[in-house]
């Protein structure tokens, strides 16, 4: 048993320094962002102020793409925001690159034809074959646009009019690609759900992604409230639809052809967030398997391409950031196996390595949410509370995208599954008996599985006095229950007859399901 222990200790202790590696960079983040932010906003406040000098005569023209699929119940609002954006009418071209197999093509047809009526340059582009899903249906669009530049909006966001106006200065610099804004939220109050998301989108706008543009490290475009020259597209690649993340490739291979991204912290799209535990977990999956498929792709190209380390690893770690829920799932099952072998954490030495390492991985990320939101809001204390929600909410998918994540490394491209939304805004809409509600995923039993082995594991190293440990499965123990029984409870109640949005993991038993079976019957064989 002695070798076993020992190969089980060496991975959990290799799993523990890759969770230290991405918890340490959070740090980094942080200082890389109070070092730049001050210079960063002069800058932004000067090209914004010298915006407003070109003649309207002399604007550019703009697409504005909005890819939709299946999305009744926010395609007007969707519309209805790109037409209001504040920009001559004779220079502003909006596509709907619609895909959708169900009525919001009628009701698209119909808000199209009313704007085209009242002078708005508006297309409607169907397609009845998904061929690339979301990437094929931009680079259809840019086929047939006639835009210099290119905006695109997801079905849940909302632009504001002024948007065009403030991220058109900036192609001023004739290398710049493409300008990301900051995502906003229409709906963060509505529960706990949406709460913690809206923490962890604030984490990754509010602070990492201003710290890679403003320190001249690669930078993403989110895939919506963005704005891309055309020609940076083009020269580029175009898009791509190899990986899910059509919108992470090409930011990648944009910059790998010498293009800057720019990042607005100011400018803010707002967005629905998903109010279904499901549909935030397939759309996770969905980030997480597209960003290990565009790291497949491009690293070694990264690797080549001229540049300091520092800005080389960084990029690494950013493509490869969800291999953290495959090393926290492994640390989380092989904790108690470890005391229960009885090899490991009888030395002090290894409990005291073992906590200082969760410490650092688990506080780096905390910290810069925590900074996130007191660089973004002046009431920045009353909204700290909430943070546990996001954390729960972390640890509780680490089974799902691990799953996503091991799909990513062996796979190419795969389903896209959309996000289903509901048009919920405020805590007195409901989705419960509105279509695309997703179905219930096989995954929440092995949350549910995990959530009571860490419960064991917890009672172990409490029983047996290695208290040190205890915390953090603890966390583990409450996430996966949280986003197990939250799973359970939006799978129940009336269903619409229509259609339903599929789900990633539709009516079977993953394999993966085993391990977390097979790590419970080894803890409670001690226990009784």
């Amino acid at each position: 048993m002695i070798w076993l222990a020992g190969i089980l200790a060496g991975l959990y202790l290799g799993c523990l320094f890759g969770l230290f590696l991405y918890g340490i960079n959070s740090y980094v983040l942080i200082l890389l962002h109070r070092r730049h932010r001050r210079a960063a906003l002069a800058a932004d406040a000067a090209i914004q102020a010298g915006g407003g000098e070109r003649p309207e005569t002399m604007l550019p023209v703009v697409t504005v793409q909005l890819p939709v699929f299946n999305e009744r119940y926010v395609v007007e609002r969707l519309l209805r925001a790109a037409a209001s954006l504040d920009y001559p009418r004779d220079r502003l071209e909006i596509q709907l690159l619609d895909d959708s197999a169900d009525d919001t093509r009628e009701i698209a047809s119909r808000l199209v034809q009313q704007y085209q009526a009242a002078g708005v340059q508006v297309v409607h582009l169907h397609r009845t074959v998904r061929t690339g899903y979301k990437a094929g249906a931009l680079k259809e669009g840019l086929a047939a646009c006639r835009g210099e530049f290119v905006a695109i909006f997801d079905a849940d966001f909302v632009p504001n009019p002024e948007f065009l106006r403030r991220t058109l200065p900036y192609f001023g610099d004739p290398i710049v690609a493409m300008v990301q804004t900051r995502w906003g939220h229409l709906n963060r109050d509505y529960s706990l759900l949406t709460t913690g998301q809206a923490f962890g989108i604030d984490g990754h706008f509010g602070v990492e992604q201003g710290s890679r543009a403003w320190a001249g490290l690669y930078l993403n475009f989110n895939g919506t409230a963005g704005i891309w020259r055309k020609t940076a597209i083009q020269d580029a690649g175009g898009w791509q639809a190899d990986t899910l993340t059509e919108d992470l490739d090409l930011s990648y291979r944009a910059q790998l052809k010498g293009w800057r991204l720019v990042f607005l912290p100011d400018v803010v799209c707002p967005a629905e967030l998903p109010v279904q535990i499901q549909g935030f977990k397939s759309q996770q999956q969905r980030w997480a398997k597209g960003s290990i498929q565009t790291a497949r792709k491009l690293v070694p190209a990264i690797l080549r391409a001229p540049g300091s380390w520092f800005k080389k690893y960084q990029a690494v770690i950013h493509l490869t950031h969800y291999a953290a829920h495959p090393l926290m799932l492994l640390v989380a099952i092989a904790s108690p196996l470890l005391l229960y072998l009885d090899w490991f954490f009888a030395s002090w030495r290894s409990l005291f390595a073992s906590t200082a390492f969760f410490c650092l991985a688990t506080l780096g990320p905390s910290a810069l949410y925590c900074y996130s939101q007191r660089v973004l809001y002046p009431d920045w204390r009353r909204r700290l509370p909430y943070l546990p929600s996001l954390m729960l909410l972390g640890t509780g998918i680490a089974l799902s995208n691990t799953q996503a994540v091991l799909e990513g490394l062996f796979q190419r491209a795969g389903d896209f599954i959309r996000t289903p939304k509901f048009a919920i805004q405020s805590r007195q809409d409901s989705w419960r008996t509105k279509q695309y509600r997703s179905q219930f995923s096989w995954t929440a039993v092995g949350e549910l599985l995990l959530s009571a082995y860490c419960a064991i594991g917890v009672y172990l190293f409490l029983e047996r006095g290695r208290f040190l440990i205890g915390p953090f499965l603890i966390l583990y123990t409450l996430g996966f229950g949280y986003v197990g029984i939250l799973t359970l409870l939006h799978s129940l109640g009336p269903r619409p007859a229509a259609v339903r949005q599929p789900s990633p993991s539709p009516g079977r038993w993953p394999i993966y399901l085993l391990v977390p079976l097979l790590g419970l019957f080894a803890s409670v064989c001690p226990v009784f």
